[in-house]
């Protein structure tokens, strides 16, 4: 694993490479969910590029290895973060700019790509626990709690601290200010990201051609089947698939929002990934 910095505008972004392997299967960049560090994703990140796979991680700005001393007036919005997700993109194409390049997305990590402004560089998205956030459609012991969450302790929270303080009150982590309010926004509107910043960003969505292929968990805390398929029918011309999963089906007791990239998958759903994204990539190396 090497650490590198990646600059997104004038920003510095800690992003890690595993390098791969053996036979080169192909580029994967993994785009996290919010508030999670990019340390997280390291034991699968190391596991994929133990199976052919070049992988880079990220942390966005603000966040992780990105984030500044204080978030206390710090500007960074969730369109930022889509530009240090390309950015990452864009570093991992020109190190391997004749492989295909896939995103493991996980949460907002499947919901940014549809704002992406480097789509031609990607040749699919597995997206892992991932829907819309509209509030509505969240799981229901998740949307008994969330009114109190967007109307109450995120206005007041981030008015007082200049941030929002997550990691103290132990919801989602510590957040910029734009970001968390952005978000909000999102979330409140049934549309999700297109709903709340309007035609620019559905055309956005709807300019996706690269294959989706969805992991649903069926014990999933936060995300209901329903929110994923909200979220995908954004990428409305994109080919797209949807795969329900539960524990039972992996001999486990739980998986939940956050379990897909724990080490005890190993040996039960990382070796599916790892087929969804060898299956995407049969078409490109024909191609090739």
């Amino acid at each position: 694993m090497q650490s590198i910095t990646l600059k997104s505008d004038s920003a510095p972004i800690a992003a890690r490479v595993f390098e791969p392997a053996g036979l080169l299967e192909g580029n994967v960049v993994i785009g996290g969910a919010m508030g999670v560090r990019q340390s997280y994703y390291e034991p699968f990140a190391e596991w994929l590029a133990s199976q052919g796979w070049r992988v880079t991680t990220f942390d966005y700005r603000g966040s992780g290895d990105s984030a500044p001393k204080t978030l206390k007036g710090y500007k960074a919005d969730l369109f930022d973060w889509t530009r240090d997700y390309a950015a990452a993109i864009d570093h991992a194409h020109a190190a391997l700019p004749g492989a295909p390049l896939y995103l493991v997305g996980h949460s907002l990590g499947a919901q940014l790509p549809g704002l992406l402004e480097n789509q031609d560089k990607v040749s699919g998205l597995l997206s892992i626990a991932a829907g819309s956030g509209y509030w509505r459609e969240n799981a229901p012991k998740l949307k008994r709690v969330v009114p109190y969450f967007w109307f109450v302790l995120v206005p007041i929270a981030t008015k007082l601290c200049g941030y929002f303080p997550g990691r103290a009150l132990r919801k989602v982590g510590d957040l910029p200010t734009g970001v968390v309010m952005q978000w909000r926004k999102w979330c409140l509107n049934p549309r999700y990201s297109v709903g709340a910043e309007g035609e620019s960003a559905r055309r956005s969505y709807a300019s996706v051609r690269f294959p989706v292929l969805a992991l649903s968990i069926t014990d999933d805390e936060l995300m209901t089947l329903q929110g994923t398929r909200s979220l995908f029918d954004l990428y409305e011309n994109a080919p797209r698939q949807i795969e329900r999963i539960g524990p039972t089906e992996l001999a486990l007791r739980r998986i939940g929002h956050f379990g897909p990239f724990r080490a005890e998958q190993e040996t039960r759903l990382w070796p599916r990934m790892a087929a969804w994204l060898r299956d995407m990539a049969a078409p490109a190396r024909v191609a090739a």
